[in-house]
């Protein structure tokens, strides 16, 4: 079993800038996409940013050129830095990988959570 934790998350006014962080642990082998997702309150979850095992990236277009998605494999780490964060930015932040464990299963795990309040 593969556990996510993230955090990172906060309090920050607007124009400001948070990392998140996204730490695997638990019986891992390797894993592929590593993504960002958030929930917006009322709203459906959305896809934030996504890196692959080669280090590519994608981006929704709300937070391209301010995010920047990073992971850190030697550490089962991904990264999201945020930069000048704005109100509609506020979600609560989901860490998503998918891999295989030590038994080369394949598996998809999610993160708790992590909430993110940007005040204008």
């Amino acid at each position: 079993q593969v556990q996510l934790v993230e955090s990172g998350g906060g309090l920050v006014q607007a124009g400001g800038s948070l990392r998140l962080s996204c730490a695997a642990s638990g019986s891992l082998f390797s894993m592929n996409e590593m993504t960002w997702y958030r929930q917006a309150p009322g709203k459906q979850r959305e896809l934030v940013a996504t890196v692959t095992s080669r280090g590519m990236t994608t981006y929704t277009d709300s937070v391209k050129d301010r995010f920047t998605i990073s992971r850190d494999d030697a550490k089962n780490t991904v990264y999201l830095q945020m930069n000048t964060l704005k109100p509609e930015d506020t979600a609560i932040y989901y860490c998503y990988a998918e891999g295989l464990d030590k038994a080369f299963r394949a598996f998809r795990s999610w993160g708790q959570g992590t909430q993110v309040t940007v005040s204008s």
